[in-house]
């Protein structure tokens, strides 16, 4: 007889909301927990891939109504110089926000019990796994899906990780004049600069997101000041500069992150609970722009949902999904890391100028294959070919 403990979803991300809304569409009591009272503007590129579009869709939400962008094209951008190749897929880009809120809404719709503004303290994991929250109290879940990001919690934390330690993620949104917003229609750009590089695209509301990874060096330099680093890009990329120019900044000041373990892919140890389910980036954490991060969350938030109604324990569901990723992952690092350098930079621009399809041929292989391998039960065998 199945158990009258909830399920318990900690983060109310993509991962997260996406699992709550597959295991309340099956039936089962589902406690999801986000420390967030609303959903918030994150530190993300938001380019949504083929596969992150079909996970999406099977969950029931109409992206087009939500005001998703298409993206169909890809311009490369280094010291004056441009490629542009088109995508193998059709992309689209929609905002973190909107996508985030929508999901919780779709899983509160489908019964899932969706509690905000609560902070989960720790989780102890010695005997019957227990959960302690703020204002919520004691929780023994029947399983539990750590599907809180970045953060760690207390008890529960990723070990090893492999922190890429000098990169900073910053972001924020800019309402381009029209002939500038036009031009970037359909399109997302990669400008590449010294110790870094950023993408620019469209979103909902017209609205285009600037995210970019940068080497602390490079920040430190420009004393830490977003408006004085924004500007020596601009001196450096004449495209980004005419983009840029007389562009209004909606946001008070840029999303930052820090100390993004990169890299990291969770391996199963002898002894680990064999109900505790990491998703998203509490499971792997893919390098931006070069990997998939959001398509790596829904898969997994599939994945795991799949294996925990089929009867499978956590540790064949880490097993299975680091064979699924551990392919996208591995063509993602050196490619991330050569954005990084100037030798590297200059490399692939010259390649990419040379065979433009290699810009094709680099999208398609750090992309990630839709579910197919998995034995699904009666509920979620809709979501493979």
């Amino acid at each position: 007889m199945a158990s009258s403990r909830p399920l318990v979803i900690v983060g109310g991300g993509l991962a997260g909301a996406a699992s709550a809304c597959l295991l309340a569409r099956a039936g089962r009591p589902v406690c999801l927990i986000e420390r967030e009272r609303h959903a918030k503007h994150k530190v993300c590129g938001e380019f949504l891939s083929y596969e992150a579009q079909f996970y999406l869709t099977e969950l029931g939400l109409d992206l087009t109504k939500l005001g998703a962008t298409p993206i169909n094209r890809v311009r490369l951008l280094r010291k004056g110089q441009s490629v542009v190749a088109d995508l193998p897929f059709r992309g689209i880009s929609l905002s973190r926000h909107v996508l985030d809120e929508a999901l919780l809404h779709l899983a509160t719709s489908l019964g899932a019990e969706v509690l905000r503004g609560h902070i989960i303290r720790e989780i102890d994991l010695s005997g019957e796994m227990r959960l302690v929250a703020d204002d919520i109290g004691e929780l023994r879940p029947e399983a539990l899906f750590l599907a809180n990001g970045k953060h760690e919690i207390r008890g529960s934390g990723r070990k090893p990780l492999a922190t890429t330690n000098d990169l900073i993620g910053l972001k924020s949104y800019f309402r381009l004049r029209p002939a500038q917003a036009s031009a970037l229609q359909q399109h997302v750009e990669i400008a590449l600069f010294q110790g870094g590089y950023a993408g620019l695209q469209m979103v909902e509301g017209g609205l285009a997101n600037l995210c970019l990874l940068v080497r602390r060096e490079r920040f430190a330099s420009v004393g830490q000041d977003w408006q004085v680093l924004l500007a020596s890009l601009k001196q450096e990329s004449s495209q980004l500069h005419e983009r840029l120019l007389g562009a209004v900044e909606e946001l008070d000041r840029p999303l930052a992150i820090s100390r993004i373990p990169y890299g990291y892919i969770h391996r199963p140890t002898p002894g680990e609970s064999t109900v505790l389910f990491r998703l998203g980036d509490q499971f792997a954490v893919t390098p931006s722009f070069s990997g998939d991060g959001m398509s790596i969350a829904l898969h997994s938030a599939f994945a795991a949902s799949a294996a925990y109604l089929a009867g499978d324990d956590a540790a064949t569901y880490h097993r299975r999904m680091r064979r699924e990723i551990g392919p996208q992952i591995a063509w993602a690092r050196p490619l991330a890391a050569a954005l990084l350098t100037d030798i590297g930079q200059a490399g692939i621009m010259a390649l990419a100028r040379g065979m433009p399809s290699l810009l094709r041929f680099a999208a398609r292989m750090t992309r990630l294959p839709r579910l197919k391998s998995w034995s699904l039960p009666v509920g979620l065998s809709s979501i493979v070919d």
